[in-house]
């Protein structure tokens, strides 16, 4: 027992500090000031995420609880007055009525206002975010083709490899690239039911949940930066589960940023700071702090599973309609 002890401690520390680097690289915010100033696209698109999701759709939540909603419980009160003798408060079914009535207009509010708002500004934020990490390559003087192709080559299974030998020529690259989209689409789309379920946990449930969201969205915000470096999905999950305490880290800040809002909120004012992370993540130099780490410890802490269920279900989902993907299965590797 002390000697597993001993071997465990090493391994508790490079978690830690991979993790502190990896929340260190996500609160850069300072790049993001750099970068803007040499993209002006750059800062209109992350001043117009700012202004639909945090000025409009944040703003409208904050009328509606500081202004719209005292203002109706003033003119509909659910409470007989505080005058005259109780036998005058005979107002029962008066006061029922007000408050359905109050009710009724504040769902009218969600209807007609905050449920399109938000359709609409998740479809144009999604558009927003890809122009925002596409336009932060340029200001960094890069096309991405090669900014983390040689790091996740050398975590991935096939590092062997090259990406321009992996991809297949004509239609057949065309289908492969179709099959890894929507493989792609079920497993975040199955890790999402597992952050929600993890919820629920008895004791245990919101530290697990914090930790699956902060793995969700750092997965989120170093996706953008893997589509324009062209890394293949099989890569750039291999290289996230082999560096798993650096991006536990990195998505930090990102859920202390929402962790004890309500859901609507949580999503305003994650889709005005989703920018700012996003830029952090495509001008971060991830693939150095691994390699530091490599040198420092003599090795990594091993790949953690993290997308393991995810993966059988969305492989089994697959295997139900057609024959799976090119790219990761769950029994066995592809040659």
């Amino acid at each position: 027992m002390a000697l597993n002890m001993d071997s465990l401690k090493p391994m508790v520390k490079q978690a830690v500090l991979l993790w502190l680097t990896g929340f260190k690289e996500a609160c850069c915010l300072h790049r993001v000031v750099f970068l803007c100033i040499r993209s002006r696209i750059l800062l209109i698109r992350t001043g117009q995420c700012f202004l639909l999701n945090g000025l409009i759709f944040l703003g409208s939540m904050f009328v509606l609880n500081s202004v719209v909603i005292p203002t109706l419980e003033w003119i509909l009160p659910d409470r007989c007055p505080n005058f005259g003798s109780q036998d005058q408060c005979s107002f029962a079914g008066v006061l029922n009525l007000y408050s359905f009535l109050r009710s009724g207009l504040i769902q009218l509010f969600y209807i007609f206002w905050f449920y399109p708002l938000y359709v609409f500004s998740f479809v144009l934020s999604i558009l927003w975010y890809n122009d925002i990490a596409k336009n932060a390559f340029i200001a960094m003087g890069k096309d991405g083709s090669a900014l983390v192709e040689s790091s996740v080559q050398k975590e991935s299974v096939n590092s062997q490899t090259s990406a321009q030998m992996d991809k297949t020529p004509g239609l057949g690259g065309v289908i492969i690239g179709i099959g890894e989209q929507i493989y792609s689409v079920l497993l975040l789309n199955f890790f999402f039911f597992e952050v929600f379920a993890a919820g629920f946990i008895p004791y245990i449930g919101k530290a697990l949940n914090f930790l699956l969201l902060s793995w969700m969205y750092s997965y989120y915000s170093f996706e953008y930066k893997w589509n324009l470096s062209e890394v293949g999905l099989d890569k750039r999950l291999d290289f996230f589960e082999s560096n798993w305490a650096f991006f536990a880290g990195f998505g930090g800040p990102c859920v202390l940023a929402i962790f004890f809002f309500s859901p609507l909120v949580s999503y305003g004012v994650m889709a005005t700071l989703f920018p700012l992370f996003v830029v952090t993540a495509t001008s971060s130099e991830a693939d150095q702090a691994m390699s530091s780490n490599r040198r420092t410890w003599s090795g990594g802490l091993g790949r953690l599973p993290i997308f393991y269920a995810a993966d059988t279900l969305s492989m089994r989902v697959l295997h139900l309609f057609t024959r799976a993907p090119h790219g990761r299965t769950p029994d066995k590797k592809t040659t």
